[in-house]
């Protein structure tokens, strides 16, 4: 059993209505009860991994029996996980070629796989695709934190108006693919329909006059989008053609500016606030309104670090960070290095949550803009080109960059086994399709020699617009 009666062993033994009153219940005694949790489910999940993971229990041989301090386990990352995935998971059932058949088919996104699990591919923001299976646990904690959190980012007239109004959300998120948002979205329409209703996804792709006029039509009262989204969405209200009403807006994927947070809530008139997490953490942290995110410490862990994998101290940027997912069991994250560079605040924050509070450097990216075919200019969201060469088949590293003002080049890693030509082919469909559509036909797309380059951190950016004049 787990901490207050959760059961472990099964995806089922916990639930949203249960994580929502735990967090409350917990935070409420302070940091010793959350660090007292974390402790518990920690110890717990590396007992579930090391039964039921080949890797992990290869991975810890020699280790201590129980394990409360994540400091004494090893490192890992999206490529060690992505190359012994077959032995990661915990669940025979799980293998890499059936899930690779089972995302083949666009019919599928948010059907359970093996009649149990959610699986969600990462949108590709650094540049190499993570394919990863998620279970009713996973799915239970993410429901739970969001209601938890939601209550205290709204005051309580809020909430009313909310339940009153019919509590409609509308998410402009990547689709297309087995993405973790519209997975999520597809599966809670196809379990339970009568939420058609009350719950819009809109494509990331979509053009802006349209996103604007769906927008318009469903009147959310919820909607959360890619920090670089909002922006255009914000100029769009500002200017009168968008007129949402909305009592809370969130920001994800992208780092969001303190200037540019109160410029969208000046625009819609309400709250904005960021969740920081991904595919791999689901929420581990969560914005307030001093505009720092205070980390989700119950039920994720989050170390900062060098490039040697040694604690940073706060007040210092990290060279990347660890993250353990304590809820997902079917494959477990644990001591997983992200790539995010990332500032502790070395004080509390003014906004009285005593979680430690940060900001993350480097996961912001810039919108990319155009000439239109005509007057004007047209913008370009970062993740709407990513995620169109993401999803097509044979791609293990890309990189696009902005050339000059009407020119884009492409730079492709094949995956093994792959041919180049026809992933080259694909992706230049796949990228111009998407330009014409947005009335960029004369920008050019060419392919480069050269593979996809590091930053100075060690990532790949999947977009790299022009430099700033």
């Amino acid at each position: 059993m787990g901490p207050r009666g959760e059961r472990i062993t099964g995806d089922r033994g916990v639930r949203a209505v249960g994580v929502w009153w735990d967090a409350r219940r917990t935070h409420r005694k302070g940091p010793e009860a959350v660090r007292s949790r974390q402790q518990e489910r920690l110890a717990e999940l590396v007992v579930f991994a090391r039964t039921n993971s080949p890797y992990y229990r290869r991975l810890y041989h020699g280790l201590p029996e129980r394990i409360e301090d994540v400091t004494a386990l090893p490192v890992t990352d999206k490529r060690a996980l992505m190359a012994a995935f077959d032995e990661v998971v915990t669940d025979p059932a799980v293998t890499r070629a059936a899930v690779e058949e089972f995302m083949a088919d666009p019919a599928r996104i948010g059907e359970r796989f093996a009649g149990k699990y959610l699986v969600a591919t990462t949108a590709g923001t650094t540049g190499t695709r993570g394919v990863f299976v998620l279970d009713d646990r996973y799915r239970a904690v993410a429901s739970g934190l969001m209601a938890r959190l939601s209550a205290d980012w709204l005051p309580a007239r809020e909430v009313v108006r909310l339940v009153l109004r019919g509590g409609r959300f509308a998410a402009v998120v990547a689709t297309g693919g087995h993405f973790l948002a519209v997975a999520t979205s597809t599966r809670e329409l196809r379990e339970r329909p009568r939420r058609r209703r009350r719950l819009r996804i809109l494509p990331v792709h979509r053009p802006l006059p349209e996103l604007v006029a769906e927008l318009n039509a469903f009147d959310p009262l919820l909607f959360g989008a890619y920090a670089s989204v909002l922006r255009l969405l914000a100029s769009e209200q500002q200017a009168g053609r968008l007129r949402l009403r909305p009592v809370l807006v969130l920001s994800t994927a992208e780092g969001l500016p303190p200037e540019e947070r109160i410029r969208l809530e000046r625009a819609f008139a309400a709250p904005v606030r960021e969740v920081y997490g991904c595919t791999e953490s689901g929420y581990a942290a969560s914005g307030c309104a001093q505009g720092w995110l205070h980390l989700i410490g119950d039920w994720v862990i989050l170390e900062p670090v060098d490039a040697e994998h040694r604690p940073v101290p706060p007040g210092t940027v990290s060279h990347t960070v660890l993250l353990t997912n304590l809820a997902n069991r079917v494959l477990p994250i644990i001591r997983y290095d992200v790539g995010d560079r990332v500032l502790v605040k070395p004080e509390p924050c003014a906004c009285g949550n005593p979680a430690p509070a940060l900001h993350v450097q480097g996961r912001a990216s810039d919108v990319l803009t155009f000439p239109a075919d005509g007057p004007g200019r047209v913008t370009v969201p970062p993740l709407a080109l990513g995620t169109v060469v993401d999803r097509v088949p044979g791609v293990e590293l890309f990189q696009v960059v902005q050339t000059g003002p009407t020119g884009l080049r492409v730079r492709l890693h094949p995956a093994a086994g792959a041919d180049p030509e026809q992933v080259w082919t694909a992706v230049l469909s796949g990228i111009t399709g998407l330009l014409g559509d947005l009335g960029l036909a004369h920008v050019t797309v060419q392919r480069a020699a050269e593979a996809p380059q590091q930053g100075p951190g060690g990532k790949y950016r999947t977009v790299v617009p022009l430099p700033a004049s």
